[in-house]
């Protein structure tokens, strides 16, 4: 069936108790989300890391040594890791939050022959969705009919430029997301320009942008080579720190028949063999280094993290400006033989002689734009 049949066919949508039936059956229109830890899980994995342990250890044999002042401030140290890790969890988490929320917007589709807004979450697998200027696609869709459709598809393929849509022919199958003139259209993309009546082919998880989320939830993070090297020190110190204090507890209990001094002195060997000042400085620069990088809109989600990208020397990314602000800018403007570099005039007044051509170029432009031209030279 062509897509103008089956557009003719379809004008009333699916009904509601069809729509409540597929949304039983194939689940709310979300990409799926891993169960993220709580607060309790998050410093059970903290405490396993080689510097807490070596933190909380030191503090424990300093507060059966009785020295209360030393031990509270190993243990205070704890407590500020575990904090800053936590709220470095909480920003990343939010991120994510509000990035799924875009995933799944307000959705306006036809049903029981009515249109009507509902949440974007409640679109099922053939519903028809009317999309238009300044909407965001709630899932993968094909279109059935459209007016000057251009949509920008950079948050899935990178491209720096909205591309055309075209209609469906009703046979071919979605192809992979890029280029000008296909016929299906994305969730998560913004319409810049025209309008369409699309058909619903798959949510969730199993649209494009649901693919790279369940891609990424399949990457598992590997120790760092700081972890590494410190658990590693860590072990040999502790075995090292282990058989010298209870050489020194039995040799100290058996010439002096004082069992309780010899543990004591072997407690006093584990303490000034362990550096329990190391694993205190490399966790406070490492906390300072992701609340630094937040400060510069960057989320590192574990602490360790900060160790990699500190590591980084060369930065390899594609020429389609994923990297970007993701925004136009206008250059220059030439008029009557004035040619003016807008971004060198300092935000100063723009000479009479390019009035017109900006003024005009304003003129052509919708009054609240979302295409990224227009928007530029608003």
């Amino acid at each position: 069936m062509s897509a103008h049949a089956l557009a003719g066919s379809c004008t009333t949508g699916l009904s509601s108790e069809e729509a409540r039936e597929r949304l039983a059956r194939d689940g709310p229109n979300e990409p799926s989300t891993t169960e993220h830890a709580g607060l309790g899980q998050h410093v059970a994995l903290l405490l396993r890391e080689p510097m807490t342990l070596l933190l909380l250890g030191c503090g424990v044999i300093y507060l059966l040594l009785g020295d209360a002042r030393e031990s509270s401030m190993l243990l205070g140290f704890v407590l500020f890791i575990v904090a800053i890790t936590l709220v470095q969890e909480r920003k990343t988490t939010r991120a994510l939050e509000a990035l799924r929320d875009l995933s799944s917007p307000r959705a306006l589709v036809i049903r029981d022959g009515k249109r009507r807004r509902i949440a974007g979450r409640d679109v099922v697998t053939g519903d028809l969705v009317v999309v238009a200027e300044g909407d965001r696609v709630p899932a993968d869709a094909a279109v059935l009919s459209c007016t000057h459709l251009t949509i920008d598809e950079s948050l899935i393929t990178g491209e720096s430029l909205p591309v055309r849509k075209s209609i469906w022919d009703g046979g071919a199958a979605p192809p992979r997301p890029g280029g000008d003139d296909l016929p299906f259209v994305y969730a998560g993309t913004l319409v810049v320009q025209g309008s369409a009546i699309t058909l619903v082919h798959a949510t969730g998880a199993r649209t494009e942008m649901g693919k790279i989320g369940c891609a990424l939830s399949t990457v598992r993070t590997r120790e760092t080579v700081l972890q590494r090297e410190t658990r590693r020190l860590v072990g040999k110190l502790a075995w090292v720190g282990a058989v010298l204090s209870v050489s020194v507890a039995l040799s100290y209990g058996l010439l002096h028949r004082d069992l309780l001094g010899g543990t004591l002195a072997g407690l006093t060997l584990a303490m000034a063999v362990l550096p329990n000042e190391f694993p205190v400085v490399v966790a406070i620069f490492l906390a300072l280094g992701a609340l630094r990088l937040s400060r510069n809109r960057v989320l590192a989600r574990s602490v360790p993290a900060v160790e990699a990208l500190g590591s980084v020397t060369v930065l390899c990314v594609d020429k389609t400006g994923t990297l970007t602000e993701n925004r136009m800018r206008v250059a220059r403007l030439v008029e009557n033989g004035v040619d003016l570099d807008v971004t060198r005039s300092g935000g100063g007044p723009l000479p009479e002689a390019v009035h017109e051509v900006l003024e005009y170029s304003i003129l052509a432009s919708r009054k609240d734009p979302f295409d990224p031209m227009e928007r530029a030279f608003l």
